[in-house]
């Protein structure tokens, strides 16, 4: 399985859009149980004193990410660096004027925001947040980068009373600080938690400079566990910003009388914003240009998904969902882009319903069935055949116990029905560090999988055994491996197959998990009286081969061949022939869908002519 789609936990429209009578904004209508999403600008629908209008619909969309790290730990999905994460979302048709030739901004949520409860697009008429204005009932929108501030003039040790000071961070928890003589400044970064009174020590502190009392300050604040605030150096002085931006950040704080010059302010420069707030930086910023309006929107998130599974404490963000709109350039033009739609997560459409989409190769190309000896005619590459190891203990995959996710040995005999003899010489390549060596160094694919990758040299031997072991520990000896050769033609072949899906069912449930095997053999293929005594079918193995899903009904791509960089839908093979395995949750109930393959050939996609039916219930 090399596809995963996650649907969206909550989704939600908002705009400050004039209402029908174009007197009064609808900044505090929600919309966040409406099937469709809107983005567009409309501009100079109103003319004032203060200018021609401009009014703005933005989307709001969040993905649960803890799922994600989730069917990670499990082994569903790779680690990072192996998968891609790509937003998609749905174009929904509509009666009303599309907009063309712009570019939607996508990036991520800066704040925690509520969906709410609303459904009207078009007076706006249900109040409740989220909305244009506040992210939650409320709790309005922040300005990311308007993140309150307090000053803290220092002095010298020698000015230092025994008073305290108190500030207050965003949630309004107060924590009170307090210079003491008779601890060492060693103290200083002793974890201590918010809320409660914390003391400074100032034994060992440099006298005569109010930079070292500053130094000192800082080193307290900051050594707090989850606190609200962040201290920072500022000449002699400290600057404390608060973590959370917005106004909510401007809080009083508090100080002894007597402390002289040392002079603690209040929070100040909070500030809010309407229309949501978004992390701002390259990093996180994506665009997608669309030429006819009617696209549906497709971007590779991948960085930031890893970065919310990473979360803040990990160097990476707070997952507060994703925000979708015109850029700032189209979003203030003298003219108008409207409306751009999307179906919600609510969408009866299950198809159409907005997802973040996982995509990996998770191809195993298994030669025990397919194994050519070493030639000339072909690229250096092409010559490593690569074999598996499946360690399947009573029907479960399972690692070795003694080798787990490590390397593992691989040597090849000479033999007929069982290995005989010694260890064959290998040359150098793949997992063989030097010509002649008689080990191969294999590894961990997945739980209970292992592979190694190697060239064959020894013409004179044509059939072969692998066997898995580490040192005097024999694990696994392979069924016999018949040696072919590459062979040039005298004419131009023409590459056809016949392919058929050998254990495919009429139906299937949402809650399987399947394993569809594929059968391919040359078109014009003429078996010989062997072949025809033996009960066992010849079957062609397609290097590269695809699959691809559609809905009967509309012959709508439900999952499109994933060819290029990524081979999402690229094939697996061993030695019974070519499969893939597939989630079937990702079909909706009561439908009938059609499986087809595309094939690699001479450099060129070739789609094959079977189509293979079943419903899904």
């Amino acid at each position: 399985m090399a596809i995963k789609r996650y649907y969206a936990t909550k989704d939600n429209t908002i705009t400050n859009a004039f209402k029908s009578s174009l007197s009064r904004r609808g900044v505090s209508g929600n919309m966040g149980q409406s099937d469709i999403l809107e983005t567009f600008s409309i501009y100079a629908q109103v003319s004032s004193s203060t200018g021609l209008s401009s009014e703005l619909s933005r989307i709001l969309i969040e993905f649960d990410t803890v799922s994600i790290n989730s069917d990670r730990t499990a082994g569903v999905i790779p680690a990072s660096g192996s998968v891609n994460f790509f937003l998609k979302m749905y174009d929904a048709e509509h009666t009303q004027t599309t907009p063309k030739d712009y570019t939607l901004l996508v990036q991520p949520i800066s704040q925690s925001w509520n969906e709410g409860l609303g459904l009207d697009m078009e007076e706006y008429s249900d109040e409740d947040a989220s909305n244009y204005i506040s992210a939650s009932s409320g709790v309005p929108w922040a300005e990311n980068s308007g993140r309150a501030t307090a000053s803290i003039e220092t002095v010298v040790k020698e000015l230092l009373t025994a008073g305290t000071f108190t500030l207050t961070d965003a949630a309004g928890t107060s924590t009170t600080y307090g210079f003491v003589t008779g601890v060492n400044v060693s103290a200083n970064t002793t974890a201590y938690t918010p809320g409660t009174t914390v003391n400074i020590g100032i034994d060992g502190m440099a006298g005569g400079d109010a930079g070292a009392t500053a130094d000192q300050i800082i080193a307290r604040i900051n050594a707090g566990t989850n606190i609200g605030f962040t201290a920072s150096k500022t000449g002699n002085n400290v600057l404390v910003t608060q973590n959370t931006a917005g106004t909510v950040g401007n809080k009083t704080n508090a100080q002894d009388s007597g402390m002289g010059s040392f002079v603690v302010n209040n929070f100040t420069g909070g500030a809010n914003v309407q229309g949501g707030s978004y992390v701002d930086i390259p990093e996180y910023t994506f665009t997608q240009s669309f030429d006819t309006g009617f696209e549906n929107l497709e971007v590779d998130v991948s960085h930031l998904v890893e970065d919310w599974i990473k979360g803040p404490s990990n160097n990476g963000l707070n997952n507060f969902g994703f925000g979708v709109r015109l850029t700032g350039s189209d979003e203030t033009a003298t003219n108008s882009f409207y409306t751009k739609m999307f179906f919600a997560r609510g969408s009866q459409f299950f198809h159409k319903r907005p997802v973040i989409e996982a995509r990996w190769d998770d191809s195993k190309k298994d030669n025990r069935s397919d194994f050519f000896l070493s030639s000339s005619l072909v690229p250096a590459s092409d010559n490593l055949m690569n074999l598996y190891l499946y360690n399947v203990v009573r029907g479960q995959l399972t690692d070795i116990p003694a080798i787990g996710t490590g390397s593992i040995l691989v040597s090849i005999y000479s033999g007929s029905t069982t290995p005989t003899g010694a260890k064959l010489f290998l040359p150098e390549g793949g997992g063989v560090a030097a010509d002649d060596d008689l080990n191969i160094t294999g590894s961990h694919v997945e739980t209970g999988i292992y592979s190694c990758s190697f060239a064959y040299a020894s013409s004179s031997i044509t059939t072969i055994f692998d066997v898995w072991h580490s040192g005097s520990v024999e694990y696994h000896t392979g069924s016999a491996i018949k040696v072919q050769t590459f062979n040039s033609q005298n004419y131009n072949f023409d590459q056809r197959y016949v392919s058929k899906v050998t254990n495919l069912r009429p139906t299937y449930s949402r809650d399987e998990k399947v394993r569809f095997r594929l059968y391919t053999r040359q078109k014009d293929w003429s078996p010989t009286i062997y072949t025809v005594a033996n009960n066992k079918i010849e079957t062609s193995i397609v290097d590269n081969a695809y699959y691809r899903f559609t809905r009967v009904s509309d012959d709508l791509d439900v999952i499109p061949f994933g060819t290029g960089s990524l081979n999402h839908t690229r094939l697996s093979y061993d030695a019974s022939g070519s499969y893939f395995d597939l989630e079937m949750n990702m079909f909706d109930v009561d439908t009938v869908y059609e499986l087809s393959f595309s094939y690699l050939i001479n450099g060129s996609y070739v789609n094959q002519p079977e189509r293979f039916r079943f419903r899904v219930e």
